[in-house]
């Protein structure tokens, strides 16, 4: 009898901490990842009661605000978005049937007020309505708005960030969509579905889009060579064309020979063959360790949403990031092959002449400037953060000269351009996607000024009939650059 009633205590007792298990992990450990579920829509419920706050760019444009609807215990607060499609990337939208995106989301505690617990806990007690606090961003409305112009309608994007402080003061993705929209019905899934070679609207090029960088790439081989001290600017390599790269000859753009040139003129003439066999003499292990440094093969360090981000780096045929066993002469310049093609975001191209540009220091790229609670209160602000230190100071200030050459020499591949009438580091990239259409993905990354960097940009346009780095993406950089510092 004993025995029995033993064996039962013991289930009773088991059961009843498998349910202290189960009830735990599900409100306590697993509380905050079910609550940014998207699937889960009790917290939008709750928060439609709160007026949400309001966000600004940096210049003070409203790009988000919450409007009333109804009336007493009933009213709700609905997101408006006067920028429309200017800003539907990256800011997102919130919408109770169809969730949230962007920085609505990852934003969404300072928004909501839950940052503010004191001021929650009084309007409570008050029994007023319970408001978020305000946003504003980093990134500079005017600058966004000539960025979209600039790209014309073609698919692309534009990243632009404060080196010193890894401020983001433009993230453009074209074609964008109007968040205004979103909670029309059927919408959504309009914009899931388009029809076939439609470029997608909902995708943020900036930090989702996978591109080949081209010859932007050799900024990164640069800084490896030199910063591991195997090369100076001075070094010589051979710059002739047909020189087999991994038992495969690899041509110059138009089949150009160069003979013994130093870095330097490999870079200002963006010799495809002497970075392919920099890269072979440092090899794939000092490659990927100077990727890394410079954000590559994790997803960037951003206030963004996780699941809105991709990681930049070399990609095998089934998409997973690959540290060995690819063609790392072609990955360097922005090639490579079945086993490891080169593919980065707008974001991270930023992201590397960002960390040039600041001496060799790479920041944490932001969108918070500054957040004021609903009574005017500041209680957060832009508080710049070092992420790495990619490449000596010596070593950015060599690689800045390099890439200087390449607007102010007349043989450089972006010859004559200027900011405010001063030449500036640069590096075109042009990454052909379909030969035989002519199709190409152009780049241009550039920090400016030279003397003191304020600002650093990633411009690529998509699959552009006859474009090259040079005619095609340097001149929108250049414009914004020049919006930017004024």
């Amino acid at each position: 009898m004993n025995a029995s009633i033993t064996k039962l205590y013991t289930f009773l007792l088991l059961l009843f901490v498998a349910l202290v298990a189960l009830t735990s992990t599900w409100t306590v450990f697993d509380a905050e990842e079910l609550e940014a579920n998207t699937e889960n829509k009790r917290p939008l419920f709750e928060q439609q009661q709160i007026a949400r706050g309001e966000i600004r760019s940096v210049d003070g444009e409203l790009l988000a605000v919450s409007k009333p609807e109804g009336k007493g215990e009933s009213r709700i607060f609905v997101r408006d978005y006067p920028q429309g499609e200017l800003f539907g990337n990256p800011v997102g939208y919130d919408f109770i049937t169809q969730g949230r995106t962007g920085i609505e989301q990852s934003e969404n505690d300072v928004l909501v007020g839950e940052s503010n617990e004191f001021a929650t806990i009084i309007e409570q007690i008050r029994g007023s309505t319970e408001r978020g606090s305000n946003l504003t961003l980093t990134i500079d409305a005017s600058a966004q708005r000539l960025a979209t112009e600039l790209l014309e309608g073609r698919p692309g994007s534009v990243v632009a960030i404060e080196p010193a402080t890894g401020a983001v003061r433009t993230m453009v993705s074209v074609p964008g969509f109007d968040p205004n929209t979103i909670d029309d019905e059927g919408a959504l899934d309009e914009l899931n579905n388009l029809p076939e070679g439609e470029p997608s609207r909902l995708l943020n090029r900036a930090t989702q889009g996978r591109y080949p960088p081209g010859s932007t790439m050799k900024v990164v081989t640069a800084a490896a060579a030199l910063d591991s001290g195997e090369f100076t600017p001075d070094s010589v390599v051979n710059g002739d064309s047909g020189i087999e790269i991994s038992g495969v000859a690899l041509e110059n753009s138009g089949n150009a020979d160069f003979g013994d040139i130093s870095l330097t003129t490999a870079l200002t003439n963006s010799v495809n063959t002497v970075w392919a066999q920099v890269a072979e003499q440092l090899g794939p292990e000092t490659m990927v360790e100077y990727m890394k440094r410079f954000g590559f093969y994790e997803l960037p360090e951003l206030d963004y949403p996780a699941d809105q981000m991709t990681a930049s780096g070399p990609r095998n045929t089934e998409g997973d990031l690959v540290e060995e066993g690819f063609d790392v002469g072609r990955t360097a310049i922005g090639q490579g092959g079945a086993e490891g093609q080169m593919q980065v975001t707008p974001l991270q191209m930023a992201e590397v002449v960002a960390a040039v540009a600041n001496d060799g220091t790479l920041m944490k790229p932001t969108f918070l400037q500054e957040v004021t609670d609903p009574d005017g209160r500041v209680t957060e602000e832009l508080d710049p953060a070092e992420q790495s230190e990619v490449i000596s100071s010596e070593s950015a200030q060599q690689l800045t000269d390099m890439m200087l050459n390449i607007t102010e020499d007349p043989e450089g591949t972006a010859a004559g351009f200027t900011v405010a009438g001063e030449s500036f580091p640069g590096k075109t990239g042009t990454a052909e996607i379909d030969p035989a259409a002519g199709l190409n993905q152009v780049w241009f990354v550039m920090f400016a000024p030279v003397d003191d960097p304020q600002i650093a940009i990633a411009a690529t346009v998509e699959r552009c009939t006859g474009c090259f780095g040079g005619d095609t993406a340097a001149p929108i950089a250049q414009a914004v650059a020049e919006d930017l510092l004024g």
